[in-house]
């Protein structure tokens, strides 16, 4: 087992990419603590991963919350003094409040920032210390081709994305001596319920997976693969990198 009785933290553990990574890193081995906000989403994750005999823990969090995102740490640590990864994985794309730049209230700019990247900020800033105690850590960031592309209407999203970006690198050239790894995984379009109402539009299915060269879309076991083998010592000398999952749509 590649992650044999290490701790991880999923953000957005209860449903799409990551509740796929919450399952494969239970399965090598792993203890996954599942931060979610929907409590009918992460129980049924961690239920779904001790049918499979692995170890899991639901522990409802909201990362714009910066008191929910301490007691999520602090349950963590109470339970086995460690964390070993963290994926930063929980996001918002807020669909019909979205739109250009003149277009936004500063309501959907706000929650937006504060769920995809001040969550992603704050949850790093609260379990490096830990990190740094133990002498290691890997903190992997979920991204987007948005962050990297110039999408239309998506402005508040695609910035927050982009921003994720340079949080990546930052952390990755401070903490590298201290032996943490940080890096982004860019998954493509993925069939998960955070682009169901994209995919309720007449073709839209159909339109986005031939956008990819590798004509499909993406599933959240294909973005789970990948985070497995950054979080293993497989990856020990990979930090700050931006990998793509994406079916080879930002090649063309």
């Amino acid at each position: 087992m590649r992650l044999k009785d290490k701790v991880a933290i999923v953000t957005g553990g209860g449903a799409g990419i990551g509740g796929a990574i919450a399952r494969r890193f239970a399965r090598e081995g792993a203890r996954v603590i599942i931060a979610e906000i929907d409590p009918a989403r992460g129980k049924a994750t961690e239920d779904a991963i001790r049918k499979e005999g692995g170890e899991a823990t639901f522990v409802q969090t909201d990362v714009a919350s910066e008191e929910q995102i301490k007691a999520l740490f602090g349950a963590t640590l109470a339970l086995y003094q460690r964390i070993d990864i963290l994926v930063n994985n929980a996001g918002v794309i807020l669909g019909q409040k979205e739109g250009r730049a003149h277009e936004l209230t500063n309501e959907a700019w706000d929650y937006t920032m504060a769920v995809n990247l001040r969550g992603y900020w704050l949850c790093a800033k609260y379990v490096i210390p830990s990190m740094l105690a133990q002498g290691h850590g890997c903190i992997i960031l979920v991204a987007s081709p948005c962050g990297m592309l110039g999408f239309t209407r998506l402005t508040a999203y695609s910035t927050s994305k982009g921003g994720v970006l340079g949080l990546t690198r930052c952390m990755a050239a401070d903490y590298a001596p201290d032996h943490i790894r940080v890096n982004a995984i860019v998954p493509g379009t993925i069939d998960t319920p955070m682009n169901a109402d994209e995919f309720m539009i007449p073709g839209a299915r159909e339109k986005w997976a031939a956008a990819a060269p590798l004509g499909r879309l993406g599933t959240g076991d294909d973005v789970a693969g990948l985070a497995l083998f950054l979080a293993s010592d497989d990856a020990d000398y990979c930090t700050g990198g931006v990998y793509m999952v994406d079916g080879g749509q930002t090649a063309v």
